[in-house]
């Protein structure tokens, strides 16, 4: 086991991840940034160091400061928490080429789910439900309209490095599909330097719910169950729930087996999270998959009893899972939100 992590992030995540390791007897190593120096995640780690000035452009962002600050420690792993660095390929794979442990998935299962188009053709080939659509980058806004013509309205018009909305049209029709197509794509290289779009078929009354899995070296995947973040605000989550009061049994079961079939596509070796799109009769397709441990990973440790940071971090040091599905226990009911403030032009403060 390791005698010391570094926590390659700031605030409620870091501190998450403090707590854990202390419990488990490693020491951490806290990063900070000008605006962070007197930080609770600074006070409670066992050392500190500076990265940088207070734009994280210039301090979270930055591998080459996060793995000196492991070499001038000794700190033998690293945590990405959630946000910043948690699914840049880039940075796990330095990391590992550091003879530095990353605690989080291989970078070559960051890339084969970090691309919604690769992605789904990986869900494909993984016999896992995807949504009807055309998955190649399309060209032209006249494409587009044709592409959504075969399909069927409404269709959804998609960036493939989107996220947390951006990126993401609806189209209900022709004169939809081609407005939505170019102010997809213009948001998108604006927003993700990346304007390849897709489409595929709107499923009307969705449900988000989203299944927690988790791997280890050893090759064994399980899945814990899901969350469902129905409730959303413009694609934003607002409302966290474990167990979903939607999916019976045998869905629940269904998509859990197929989260884990993609996890295991991509020797997947963490905790993740595969989303999925649950349809009035709950007939449930692929959306894409986090390669990291969630904000919402609270609900599902209140309903399991499961620890996902201390068991990321013993997959991380080549145990293997301590569990095994037939072990997953779902206990009671947590609920996690997030609490938005507006001001009068409707603007969101998060």
């Amino acid at each position: 086991m390791f005698k010391k992590i570094l926590i390659a992030n700031r605030g409620e995540i870091a501190c998450r991840v403090i707590k854990t390791a202390r419990k488990m007897g490693i020491r951490t190593v806290a990063v900070y940034s000008d605006a962070d120096r007197d930080a609770r995640h600074v006070e409670l780690a066992d050392e500190a160091v500076h990265i940088g000035a207070a734009p994280s452009r210039e301090s979270y962002l930055r591998a080459d400061r996060i793995v000196e600050a492991c070499k001038k420690t000794g700190a033998e792993a690293v945590h990405p928490g959630y946000g910043f660095l948690s699914e840049n390929e880039s940075f796990a794979k330095r990391v590992e080429e550091e003879g530095i442990v990353f605690i989080g998935p291989k970078h070559h299962s960051i890339a084969a789910m970090g691309d919604k188009i690769a992605s789904k053709k990986l869900a494909n080939e993984a016999k896992v439900n995807t949504i009807p659509g055309y998955n190649e980058a399309i060209d032209t806004p006249e494409q587009a309209v044709e592409i959504a013509k075969g399909i069927g309205y409404p269709v959804m018009i998609k960036a493939s490095a989107g996220g947390g909305g951006k990126g993401l049209r609806v189209a209900f029709n022709d004169k939809e599909a081609l407005e939505g197509f170019t102010s997809c794509r213009n948001e998108a290289r604006n927003s993700f330097g990346d304007d390849r779009i897709f489409i595929e078929k709107f499923v009307e009354q969705p449900r988000h719910i989203e299944i927690q899995v988790l791997g280890d070296s050893q090759g064994h995947v399980i899945y814990l169950n899901e969350r469902e973040c129905s409730i959303q605000r413009r694609h934003q989550k607002v409302i966290e729930e474990a167990p979903s009061p939607f999916i019976s049994e045998a869905t629940r079961k269904a998509m859990g087996e197929q989260a884990v079939a993609l996890a295991k596509a991509v020797n997947y070796q963490s905790a993740g999270t595969v989303e999925f799109v649950v349809g009035k009769n709950q007939d449930f397709y692929f959306l894409e998959m986090n390669t990291r441990l969630q904000v919402e990973h609270p609900v599902t440790e209140c309903i399991t009893g499961l620890d996902l940071v201390e068991l990321m971090i013993r997959v991380a040091a080549g145990e293997p899972l301590p569990l095994t599905q037939a072990d997953v226990k779902r206990d009671g009911w947590a609920i996690e939100c997030r609490i938005n403030a507006e001001d009068q032009i409707g603007r969101a403060h998060v």
